[in-house]
């Protein structure tokens, strides 16, 4: 959700700006907006509804120039998405403000700058910070001090960027809570909320800490700490590449990224298994005292890592023998917990930044929970820096605002988890011999997996004047069943459910009829009886079944049941493997439904508000 970029340049940064919003558009957004201070030290807005190509209209008819300036995408939290709720927030036309993160108290300071005369033009919350900016500006305080104070006024998370016309050359931000990075350049420097945004400038990064803010100018830059002492921030180099975050000959992002999965497994498998062993020493130094003291796992994350983390649930119990509970990151916050001795935290997050889980990660700690691992795909990403252990997808960029690789890298990353902990748990040598073994054989899987589409695109056909559909699932397939039928319901809008299979009886059967069609997932496993039986329940009510399914299951195809064959794979990894289908069905209903495939409705790639 709501992305940053600021620079103070050498020359005049709206390009790059522009280009930084660019690449912020897979997180979600609903209007964009840039302030520039020109070679007068005016300070010049424009915002627009929409895209950020209704933005650059309404920029090409503007003289809109400058080497110090900040720019921002939004996605509504307070105040309906509206040009005069979109950010950049001026006050009285001499500090603009651009803000990712929600202000708690921002109705009082609201109250009390209404009676020192400030004038509001905004429904958000954001609007408070370029107020009390100002308000310590006129009382003499620089714009550096003016930030930090404002700064201790606020409570909630943010990320913010602010620039002034009182200080022409100086761009401050300031962080808690959410992420905000400073490039590095050659005489100058950005800001922004995600590295990806600045590639094309710099290669160089500052990851900011919480509790910091940073003066940045074209003479240098400095960061003073939450307790305002000088720090010195390392200076990182990334490997993200322009190319890895381009479209290529794919339509759309989501569809490049479900076809990037098989060399994301690789890249996550890579260095990590050694001929049919798991290396360990992959964990981290400590891992192994860690591992050795775990009795019982919880693992927390939201939306699609959920679903990873109940798949786990599956594997942690039935092959490591390891208790394992599975929470909901924004439930978990807020109710009391009964956790054992031995508990390790696992949280499990694409970007890192997901504002819920790592509250909840601080919440364990709370508790006492002594350690964590994180499981995450970008590794500068504060999640990872408040893990003791940390397992990286190397999934790559994933744009998309559905998850694809993401989940695939993350089952993967959690196999590997099992296989640690089974080891302490009388996990056999050649248990985790052919684990690791159909492991290394994934990525030829999922290839063949990917070579569904064709059927799968024919098939979404028949969605084109659906409203609804229920997916069905049993054992460690029931997660499968529920993120098929999320990514459904994110990029087709069609209202999908998934249930236990065996639920059938205890209420869904009341929906199904011929308009709702029942896409179901059969592995050939010891639950395959079990899951004919519900089959035919749905048949019976006069239900349209769609089966992805084993050959060695016998479904054969007849009226009102479609099954699509999917190649034999071991029920250990199976679930990564019936993902694929599901992943490239809801695209190409997507595509018939004429959707945003890559920027969904009301969703954002990073939740970084609770």
């Amino acid at each position: 959700m709501c992305g940053i970029v600021g620079a103070v340049a050498k020359q005049d940064v709206l390009p790059a700006l522009i280009e930084g919003l660019r690449r912020l558009e897979y997180r979600g957004y609903d209007s964009s907006g840039v302030a520039i201070l020109d070679a007068q030290h005016r300070l010049n807005r424009e915002r627009a509804v929409g895209k950020v190509a209704d933005l650059e209209h309404v920029l090409a008819s503007k003289s809109v120039t400058g080497v110090t300036g900040i720019a921002h995408t939004r996605w509504a939290t307070h105040g309906r998405p509206t040009e005069k709720n979109a950010h950049p927030h001026v006050c009285r036309k001499a500090v603009a403000v651009v803000h990712n993160g929600i202000i708690e108290n921002h109705e009082p300071l609201r109250e009390q700058q209404v009676e020192k005369g400030y004038e509001f033009t905004s429904d958000t919350d954001t609007e408070v910070i370029a107020h009390q900016v100002y308000d310590h500006i006129t009382a003499g305080a620089t714009l550096f001090d003016a930030v930090r104070a404002t700064a201790d006024e606020l409570d909630g998370a943010f990320a913010l960027g602010v620039i002034c016309t009182h200080e022409p050359d100086r761009l401050v931000a300031a962080r808690r809570g959410s992420p905000l990075v400073i490039g590095v350049g050659d005489g100058e420097y950005f800001i922004a909320s995600d590295v990806a945004a600045l590639i094309a400038n710099t290669q160089n990064f500052i990851f900011l800490e919480d509790g910091d803010v940073a003066e940045l100018s074209r003479d240098g830059l400095r960061v003073v700490d939450g307790s305002g002492a000088p720090v010195e921030r390392p200076v990182k180099k990334t490997g993200l590449s322009t190319e890895s975050v381009e479209l290529g000959d794919y339509r759309h992002y989501m569809l490049k990224e479900i076809f990037e999965q098989g060399r994301a497994v690789a890249n996550t498998l890579e260095g990590r298994i050694s001929g049919d062993r798991l290396l360990e020493a992959t964990f981290g130094p400590d891992a192994e005292a860690i591992f050795d003291r775990v009795r019982h796992v919880q693992i927390i994350a939201c939306g699609t890592s959920y679903h990873a983390g109940l798949v786990a649930r599956h594997w942690l119990e039935s092959l490591a023998n390891v208790a394992c509970s599975v929470e909901v990151a924004s439930e978990f916050r807020y109710r009391r917990h009964v956790l054992p001795a031995g508990t390790l935290t696992v949280t499990i997050s694409q970007s890192g930044e997901t504002s819920d889980t790592l509250a909840a990660l601080a919440e364990a700690r709370r508790l006492g929970i002594p350690h964590a691992l994180t499981i995450c795909n970008v590794p500068e990403s504060s999640l990872v820096r408040e893990s003791d252990l940390i397992l990286m997808t190397h999934a790559g960029p994933e744009i998309g605002v559905a998850s694809t690789k993401a989940f695939t890298t993350q089952l993967v990353t959690l196999m590997l988890l099992v296989i640690a902990l089974g080891r302490r748990n009388g996990m056999a040598p050649e248990i985790e011999a052919a684990l690791v073994t159909e492991l290394r054989t994934l990525p030829a899987k999922i290839e063949r997996a990917l070579e569904l589409e064709t059927v799968i695109a024919s098939i979404a056909e028949q969605f084109a004047d659906k409203h609804h559909a229920l997916f069905l699932g049993r054992g460690a397939h029931f997660p499968v069943a529920m993120e098929g039928a999320l990514k459904l319901k994110e990029i087709s809008y069609v209202h999908a459910e998934a249930y236990p299979a065996g639920e059938l009886k205890h209420g869904p059967l009341a929906l199904v009829d011929a308009a709702m069609p029942v896409i179901a997932v059969a592995p050939n496993n010891e639950l395959l009886g079990k899951l004919k039986a519900n089959l035919q329940e749905v048949r019976a009510r006069g239900g349209e079944l769609i089966v992805f399914a084993d050959p060695a299951t016998g479904i054969a195809e007849e009226d009102g049941i479609q099954v699509l064959d999917v190649a034999p794979v071991n029920d250990a990894i199976s679930p990564i493997i019936y993902t694929i289908p599901l992943q490239l069905l809801a695209y190409h209903v997507a595509l018939i439904k004429g959707t945003d495939v890559d920027k969904p409705r009301n969703l954002a790639k990073s939740v970084t508000v609770e």
